[in-house]
């Protein structure tokens, strides 16, 4: 009798062991599993975190590298669109009766912008034979799609309070418009930026003068810097290492040489705003 309760008690020891193998075998499987998990979402972010630190592509003055499409012209910002830029960056300038429009500088034609009415300016042409577009005109073709945004530029006028009255004008448009997802402010006028900022500090807002460090533009609330290449790379390249540390994002400007733009490639800045953005995309391909 003990010999066979000493075999039955051998056995069931042995069904034990068996079990207890099945069953670690089987939680060690589930472990693996879930590592693995675990191990693909981890190369997944670090796939989404790469892709969104990649440069990206801002038209400036849209891409108007052709005769038929001037720079600030509605063709130019369809232009951008179609080479799936980042953004187009345009000019916004105020009539004297609050029509926003585009010119990059204070006169076209002879016509000073500011001080004309938007009767005025609606007869002048650009080379290509269109008026000078409005930025209505542009959030109208601009919310038709969801890729390129309309990079704001707020021009200076000839006082700080029309400098904030225009941004307050253009925010008006763009949110009526409900393309508030798809514009980026940038400009020269720090009155323009803290009024952008002032009426909204979720605005995505850069200032473009290069004349104060990235430490003030975080403690202001600014979004990002958006300085000239020669700024950045020859009097402060010290500053983009800091703006990265405080999480603003760098805008460079105007870069067309290919040189420089694998520089700023190679430091990684968020955008580079160019003439040339079919040579950028290219580089950016590499």
């Amino acid at each position: 009798m003990v010999i066979k309760s000493g075999r039955i008690l051998t056995v069931m020891l042995f069904a034990r062991d068996q079990t207890t193998q099945k069953n670690s075998n089987a939680q060690t499987q589930q472990t693996m599993k879930i590592k693995l998990f675990f191990i693909n979402m981890l190369l997944l972010l670090c796939g989404i975190v790469d892709a969104q630190a990649k440069t990206q592509i801002i038209a400036h003055r849209g891409h108007w590298d052709k005769r038929s499409s001037p720079e600030n012209s509605l063709s130019s910002l369809e232009n951008a669109i179609k080479t799936g830029a980042y953004g187009s960056e345009l000019d916004v300038r105020m009539s004297s009766d609050g029509v926003l429009v585009l010119n990059h500088d204070e006169k076209y034609k002879g016509v000073f912008i500011e001080k004309a009415t938007y009767k005025e300016i609606s007869k002048l042409r650009l080379a290509n034979g269109e008026p000078l577009p409005t930025l209505q005109q542009c959030a109208d073709i601009v919310k038709k799609q969801k890729k390129t945004k309309l990079i704001i530029e707020i021009k200076p006028h000839s006082s700080a309070e029309k400098d904030r009255r225009t941004a307050g004008e253009i925010v008006k448009l763009v949110n009526k418009n409900n393309i508030a997802d798809l514009v980026d402010y940038i400009s020269f006028s720090w009155h323009a930026c803290k009024e952008l900022i002032k009426l909204n500090p979720g605005h995505r807002v850069s200032y473009l003068r290069g004349d104060k460090p990235p430490k003030q533009l975080k403690a202001e609330g600014l979004w990002g810097m958006a300085y000239s290449w020669k700024e950045l790379k020859e009097k402060h390249p010290e500053w983009l290492k800091e703006a990265k540390a405080l999480g603003l994002v760098v805008n460079v400007w105007t870069v067309n040489d290919a040189k420089i733009m694998r520089y700023f490639i190679g430091q990684k800045v968020d955008f580079i705003t160019t003439d040339k953005p079919l040579v950028l995309k290219e580089l950016l391909k590499k």
